[in-house]
Protein backbone atom coordinates (compact mmCIF):
# COMPACT_ATOMS: atom_id res chain seq x y z
CA UNK A 1 0.00 0.00 0.00
CA UNK A 2 3.11 2.43 0.67
CA UNK A 3 4.72 1.53 -2.05
CA UNK A 4 1.50 2.35 -4.08
CA UNK A 5 0.99 5.54 -2.25
CA UNK A 6 4.69 6.58 -3.63
CA UNK A 7 4.45 5.97 -7.13
CA UNK A 8 0.97 8.13 -6.97
CA UNK A 9 2.81 11.03 -4.89
CA UNK A 10 5.26 10.55 -7.21
CA UNK A 11 3.05 11.03 -10.66
CA UNK A 12 1.31 13.30 -9.03
CA UNK A 13 4.54 16.06 -8.75
CA UNK A 14 4.84 15.01 -12.13
CA UNK A 15 1.82 16.41 -13.08
CA UNK A 16 2.19 19.21 -11.00
CA UNK A 17 5.47 20.17 -12.33
CA UNK A 18 3.72 19.88 -15.66
CA UNK A 19 0.97 22.21 -14.88
CA UNK A 20 2.64 24.76 -13.13
CA UNK A 21 5.88 25.54 -15.61
CA UNK A 22 9.62 26.45 -14.93
CA UNK A 23 11.41 29.14 -15.90
CA UNK A 24 11.13 27.84 -19.44
CA UNK A 25 9.44 29.91 -21.98
CA UNK A 26 6.38 27.23 -21.52
CA UNK A 27 4.74 28.44 -18.61
CA UNK A 28 1.75 25.77 -19.02
CA UNK A 29 4.10 22.25 -20.49
CA UNK A 30 7.58 22.77 -19.04
CA UNK A 31 8.18 21.28 -22.48
CA UNK A 32 6.38 17.62 -22.39
CA UNK A 33 9.25 15.74 -20.51
CA UNK A 34 8.11 16.48 -17.35
CA UNK A 35 4.10 14.99 -18.81
CA UNK A 36 2.89 11.09 -18.57
CA UNK A 37 3.78 9.40 -22.18
CA UNK A 38 -0.71 9.74 -22.79
CA UNK A 39 -0.47 13.49 -22.43
CA UNK A 40 2.81 14.19 -23.86
CA UNK A 41 1.22 12.04 -27.40
CA UNK A 42 -1.13 15.32 -27.18
CA UNK A 43 -0.71 17.23 -30.29
CA UNK A 44 -2.94 19.86 -31.45
CA UNK A 45 -2.60 18.58 -35.39
CA UNK A 46 -3.98 15.43 -34.10
CA UNK A 47 -6.92 16.52 -32.13
CA UNK A 48 -10.51 16.59 -33.90
CA UNK A 49 -14.04 16.61 -33.21
CA UNK A 50 -16.58 14.34 -33.22
CA UNK A 51 -19.97 15.74 -33.39
CA UNK A 52 -23.31 14.00 -32.34
CA UNK A 53 -27.26 14.78 -32.68
CA UNK A 54 -28.58 17.80 -34.60
CA UNK A 55 -26.78 21.26 -34.42
CA UNK A 56 -28.68 23.50 -32.75
CA UNK A 57 -30.45 21.35 -30.41
CA UNK A 58 -29.94 20.10 -27.02
CA UNK A 59 -28.75 17.09 -28.00
CA UNK A 60 -25.89 18.18 -30.07
CA UNK A 61 -22.05 17.60 -28.26
CA UNK A 62 -19.06 18.30 -30.45
CA UNK A 63 -16.39 16.02 -28.39
CA UNK A 64 -12.34 16.18 -29.05
CA UNK A 65 -10.43 13.06 -29.51
CA UNK A 66 -7.11 12.47 -29.91
CA UNK A 67 -5.06 10.46 -32.89
CA UNK A 68 -6.42 7.34 -31.37
CA UNK A 69 -9.96 8.33 -31.76
CA UNK A 70 -9.82 8.41 -27.87
CA UNK A 71 -12.16 11.05 -26.32
CA UNK A 72 -10.20 14.06 -24.44
CA UNK A 73 -11.47 16.98 -22.82
CA UNK A 74 -11.15 20.38 -24.61
CA UNK A 75 -11.11 22.03 -21.27
CA UNK A 76 -8.20 20.12 -19.17
CA UNK A 77 -6.73 17.73 -21.88
CA UNK A 78 -5.79 20.39 -24.69
CA UNK A 79 -3.11 21.84 -24.21
CA UNK A 80 -2.48 25.65 -23.40
CA UNK A 81 1.26 25.63 -24.62
CA UNK A 82 1.42 29.68 -23.84
CA UNK A 83 4.94 30.47 -24.68
CA UNK A 84 5.54 33.85 -23.00
CA UNK A 85 8.06 35.14 -25.63
CA UNK A 86 6.10 34.51 -28.49
CA UNK A 87 3.31 35.51 -26.95
CA UNK A 88 1.61 32.69 -28.62
CA UNK A 89 -1.20 29.67 -27.09
CA UNK A 90 -3.51 27.11 -28.58
CA UNK A 91 -7.42 28.02 -28.50
CA UNK A 92 -10.51 25.92 -28.76
CA UNK A 93 -12.51 27.28 -31.60
CA UNK A 94 -16.59 27.27 -30.40
CA UNK A 95 -18.14 29.62 -33.00
CA UNK A 96 -17.84 30.32 -36.27
CA UNK A 97 -17.60 34.41 -37.34
CA UNK A 98 -21.01 35.46 -38.70
CA UNK A 99 -23.02 32.92 -37.15
CA UNK A 100 -25.91 33.21 -34.19
CA UNK A 101 -26.05 29.77 -32.22
CA UNK A 102 -23.80 30.38 -28.66
CA UNK A 103 -21.75 27.46 -28.65
CA UNK A 104 -19.64 26.58 -25.73
CA UNK A 105 -17.40 24.05 -23.99
CA UNK A 106 -19.70 22.32 -21.47
CA UNK A 107 -17.51 21.94 -18.12
CA UNK A 108 -19.94 20.06 -16.53
CA UNK A 109 -20.42 17.00 -18.27
CA UNK A 110 -17.94 13.98 -18.73
CA UNK A 111 -15.55 14.79 -21.59
CA UNK A 112 -16.41 18.57 -21.98
CA UNK A 113 -17.97 18.83 -25.17
CA UNK A 114 -18.96 21.69 -27.07
CA UNK A 115 -22.60 22.23 -26.80
CA UNK A 116 -25.09 24.90 -27.32
CA UNK A 117 -25.81 26.73 -24.47
CA UNK A 118 -29.90 26.52 -23.05
CA UNK A 119 -31.93 28.36 -21.19
CA UNK A 120 -35.36 28.04 -20.01
CA UNK A 121 -34.97 24.23 -21.88
CA UNK A 122 -34.09 25.93 -25.33
CA UNK A 123 -31.10 26.70 -26.89
CA UNK A 124 -29.90 30.31 -27.32
CA UNK A 125 -28.66 32.45 -30.16
CA UNK A 126 -27.12 35.71 -30.70
CA UNK A 127 -29.26 37.84 -32.65
CA UNK A 128 -28.22 40.25 -35.42
CA UNK A 129 -26.69 43.28 -34.52
CA UNK A 130 -27.07 45.36 -37.93
CA UNK A 131 -24.76 45.80 -39.91
CA UNK A 132 -23.48 42.69 -38.11
CA UNK A 133 -24.30 38.82 -39.01
CA UNK A 134 -23.64 36.73 -35.28
CA UNK A 135 -20.78 36.90 -33.74
CA UNK A 136 -18.57 39.35 -35.30
CA UNK A 137 -15.16 37.35 -34.80
CA UNK A 138 -14.51 33.59 -34.39
CA UNK A 139 -14.80 32.78 -30.95
CA UNK A 140 -13.27 30.74 -28.95
CA UNK A 141 -11.21 29.30 -25.42
CA UNK A 142 -7.93 29.16 -24.15
CA UNK A 143 -7.85 25.52 -22.81
CA UNK A 144 -6.51 24.80 -19.50
CA UNK A 145 -7.41 28.49 -17.92
CA UNK A 146 -10.19 29.38 -15.49
CA UNK A 147 -11.72 32.18 -14.25
CA UNK A 148 -12.48 31.28 -10.61
CA UNK A 149 -15.79 32.07 -9.19
CA UNK A 150 -14.34 32.01 -5.90
CA UNK A 151 -11.76 34.09 -6.27
CA UNK A 152 -12.09 38.46 -6.02
CA UNK A 153 -10.24 40.22 -8.31
CA UNK A 154 -9.41 43.28 -5.44
CA UNK A 155 -8.74 46.00 -8.18
CA UNK A 156 -12.26 45.13 -9.69
CA UNK A 157 -13.99 43.88 -6.92
CA UNK A 158 -15.25 41.16 -9.18
CA UNK A 159 -15.41 37.20 -8.93
CA UNK A 160 -14.98 35.39 -12.57
CA UNK A 161 -17.77 33.82 -14.83
CA UNK A 162 -16.63 30.11 -13.92
CA UNK A 163 -15.39 29.59 -17.58
CA UNK A 164 -12.53 28.95 -19.08
CA UNK A 165 -10.80 32.50 -21.17
CA UNK A 166 -12.96 33.66 -24.05
CA UNK A 167 -11.11 34.32 -26.94
CA UNK A 168 -11.68 36.49 -30.10
CA UNK A 169 -9.84 35.36 -33.13
CA UNK A 170 -9.29 38.57 -35.66
CA UNK A 171 -8.23 36.56 -38.44
CA UNK A 172 -9.78 36.82 -42.30
CA UNK A 173 -10.75 33.01 -42.01
CA UNK A 174 -14.06 31.81 -40.85
CA UNK A 175 -13.03 28.62 -38.73
CA UNK A 176 -15.17 26.00 -37.52
CA UNK A 177 -16.79 24.72 -34.34
CA UNK A 178 -14.24 21.93 -32.27
CA UNK A 179 -11.03 23.11 -34.24
CA UNK A 180 -7.47 23.71 -32.30
CA UNK A 181 -5.58 26.77 -33.73
CA UNK A 182 -1.86 28.27 -32.69
CA UNK A 183 -2.28 32.05 -32.00
CA UNK A 184 -1.09 35.25 -31.09
CA UNK A 185 -2.02 36.91 -28.36
CA UNK A 186 -2.50 40.45 -29.01
CA UNK A 187 -4.36 41.90 -25.82
CA UNK A 188 -7.92 42.11 -23.65
CA UNK A 189 -11.15 43.89 -22.77
CA UNK A 190 -12.63 43.20 -19.35
CA UNK A 191 -16.54 42.96 -19.81
CA UNK A 192 -19.14 42.66 -16.79
CA UNK A 193 -21.43 40.03 -17.59
CA UNK A 194 -24.19 39.51 -14.79
CA UNK A 195 -21.74 40.96 -12.69
CA UNK A 196 -18.88 38.48 -12.95
CA UNK A 197 -16.00 39.59 -14.94
CA UNK A 198 -15.66 37.90 -18.11
CA UNK A 199 -12.77 38.69 -20.07
CA UNK A 200 -12.16 38.81 -23.45
CA UNK A 201 -9.01 38.30 -24.80
CA UNK A 202 -8.38 39.41 -28.70
CA UNK A 203 -5.92 36.86 -30.81
CA UNK A 204 -4.94 35.75 -34.25
CA UNK A 205 -4.09 32.61 -35.74
CA UNK A 206 0.10 32.67 -36.69
CA UNK A 207 -1.22 31.69 -40.39
CA UNK A 208 -3.12 34.61 -40.77
CA UNK A 209 -1.93 37.11 -43.65
CA UNK A 210 -1.79 40.03 -40.31
CA UNK A 211 -0.38 38.11 -37.76
CA UNK A 212 3.37 39.34 -38.69
CA UNK A 213 2.20 42.71 -39.07
CA UNK A 214 0.44 43.12 -35.38
CA UNK A 215 2.27 42.48 -32.21
CA UNK A 216 0.48 44.31 -29.70
CA UNK A 217 -2.97 45.86 -28.99
CA UNK A 218 -2.49 49.37 -30.42
CA UNK A 219 -1.04 47.94 -33.61
CA UNK A 220 -4.27 47.48 -34.88
CA UNK A 221 -5.87 50.78 -34.83
CA UNK A 222 -3.55 51.44 -37.70
CA UNK A 223 -3.60 48.13 -39.05
CA UNK A 224 -7.50 47.13 -38.78
CA UNK A 225 -9.43 50.74 -37.92
CA UNK A 226 -12.59 50.60 -36.72
CA UNK A 227 -12.31 47.26 -35.35
CA UNK A 228 -11.27 47.57 -32.03
CA UNK A 229 -14.10 50.18 -31.21
CA UNK A 230 -16.52 47.92 -32.80
CA UNK A 231 -15.39 45.13 -31.32
CA UNK A 232 -16.33 46.69 -27.68
CA UNK A 233 -19.63 48.52 -28.76
CA UNK A 234 -20.65 45.33 -30.23
CA UNK A 235 -20.27 43.42 -26.76
CA UNK A 236 -21.59 46.55 -24.98
CA UNK A 237 -24.37 45.95 -27.37
CA UNK A 238 -25.28 42.69 -28.49
CA UNK A 239 -28.02 41.80 -25.75
CA UNK A 240 -30.21 44.59 -26.51
CA UNK A 241 -31.72 42.64 -29.12
CA UNK A 242 -33.32 40.58 -26.27
CA UNK A 243 -34.81 43.49 -24.60
CA UNK A 244 -31.82 43.28 -21.46
CA UNK A 245 -29.92 46.63 -21.00
CA UNK A 246 -26.23 47.13 -22.24
CA UNK A 247 -23.46 45.32 -21.19
CA UNK A 248 -20.53 46.92 -18.82
CA UNK A 249 -17.00 47.05 -18.61
CA UNK A 250 -13.89 46.96 -16.32
CA UNK A 251 -10.97 49.62 -16.71
CA UNK A 252 -13.87 52.21 -18.52
CA UNK A 253 -13.86 49.79 -21.70
CA UNK A 254 -10.37 49.64 -22.05
CA UNK A 255 -8.15 47.49 -23.89
CA UNK A 256 -5.33 45.82 -21.80
CA UNK A 257 -2.08 45.94 -23.95
CA UNK A 258 -0.46 42.32 -24.61
CA UNK A 259 1.90 42.34 -21.40
CA UNK A 260 -0.62 42.86 -19.44
CA UNK A 261 -2.92 39.84 -21.20
CA UNK A 262 -0.14 37.59 -21.28
CA UNK A 263 -0.49 38.06 -17.11
CA UNK A 264 -3.79 37.85 -17.18
CA UNK A 265 -4.12 34.17 -18.82
CA UNK A 266 -0.90 33.00 -16.98
CA UNK A 267 -3.32 33.82 -13.94
CA UNK A 268 -6.32 31.69 -14.90
CA UNK A 269 -4.05 29.32 -15.57
CA UNK A 270 -2.76 29.13 -12.23
CA UNK A 271 -6.65 29.12 -11.42
CA UNK A 272 -7.09 26.25 -13.26
CA UNK A 273 -4.73 24.23 -11.78
CA UNK A 274 -5.51 24.75 -8.91
CA UNK A 275 -8.92 23.45 -9.50
CA UNK A 276 -7.81 20.66 -11.63
CA UNK A 277 -5.19 19.71 -8.73
CA UNK A 278 -8.22 19.75 -5.82
CA UNK A 279 -6.78 22.78 -4.44
CA UNK A 280 -10.29 25.00 -5.13
CA UNK A 281 -13.75 23.86 -3.47
CA UNK A 282 -17.00 24.86 -3.86
CA UNK A 283 -20.33 24.45 -5.37
CA UNK A 284 -21.07 24.67 -8.44
CA UNK A 285 -17.74 24.06 -9.47
CA UNK A 286 -16.75 22.49 -12.76
CA UNK A 287 -15.89 19.09 -13.39
CA UNK A 288 -12.28 18.02 -12.64
CA UNK A 289 -12.40 14.31 -15.10
CA UNK A 290 -10.01 14.28 -17.39
CA UNK A 291 -7.75 11.81 -19.13
CA UNK A 292 -4.19 12.69 -19.16
CA UNK A 293 -3.15 14.42 -16.09
CA UNK A 294 -1.94 11.27 -14.33
CA UNK A 295 -2.20 11.69 -10.29
CA UNK A 296 -4.72 14.26 -10.71
CA UNK A 297 -7.88 13.97 -8.70
CA UNK A 298 -9.65 13.78 -11.93
CA UNK A 299 -7.74 11.70 -13.87
CA UNK A 300 -9.54 8.49 -15.49
CA UNK A 301 -7.25 7.05 -17.29
CA UNK A 302 -9.36 7.47 -20.48
CA UNK A 303 -13.32 8.41 -21.00
CA UNK A 304 -15.69 5.88 -22.13
CA UNK A 305 -15.72 6.86 -25.89
CA UNK A 306 -18.13 4.17 -27.31
CA UNK A 307 -20.38 5.06 -24.22
CA UNK A 308 -20.26 8.95 -25.04
CA UNK A 309 -19.74 8.82 -28.91
CA UNK A 310 -23.33 6.35 -29.16
CA UNK A 311 -25.36 7.97 -32.00
CA UNK A 312 -24.40 9.75 -34.75
CA UNK A 313 -23.96 12.98 -36.22
CA UNK A 314 -27.36 14.35 -37.52
CA UNK A 315 -28.45 16.54 -39.90
CA UNK A 316 -28.79 20.45 -39.07
CA UNK A 317 -32.04 21.25 -37.36
CA UNK A 318 -33.66 24.50 -39.00
CA UNK A 319 -32.60 28.01 -37.23
CA UNK A 320 -35.66 30.25 -36.04
CA UNK A 321 -36.90 32.47 -38.59
CA UNK A 322 -37.00 35.36 -35.77
CA UNK A 323 -33.04 34.97 -35.25
CA UNK A 324 -31.96 35.42 -38.99
CA UNK A 325 -33.40 39.35 -38.80
CA UNK A 326 -31.81 42.05 -38.40
CA UNK A 327 -32.24 44.46 -34.70
CA UNK A 328 -31.50 48.45 -35.54
CA UNK A 329 -29.63 49.75 -33.07
CA UNK A 330 -28.23 53.10 -32.37
CA UNK A 331 -24.60 53.15 -32.66
CA UNK A 332 -22.13 55.84 -31.62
Amino acid sequence: MASHTTKATARLRMTQQHLTGSSCKFTTSATSANLSKSAANINIKDVSSVSRGSKYTTEYKNYAVDGQNQVISWFHDVPLNLDIEAAEANIVVEIPRWSNAKFEIDTKSPGNPIVQDVKKGAVRFVKNLFPHHGYIHNYGALPQTWEDPTHKDEALDLYGDNDPVDVCEIGSAILTTGSVKRVKILGSIALIDDGELDWKVIVIDVNDPLAENVNDIHHLYTRCPGLLETTRQWFRDYKLADGKPQNKFAYNGQYRNKKETLQLIQDCNKSWYKLITGQTKGQKLPSIENATLVGTPGYNGGYRTQQLLVGKDETDAPIPVDIQRNHFIPTD
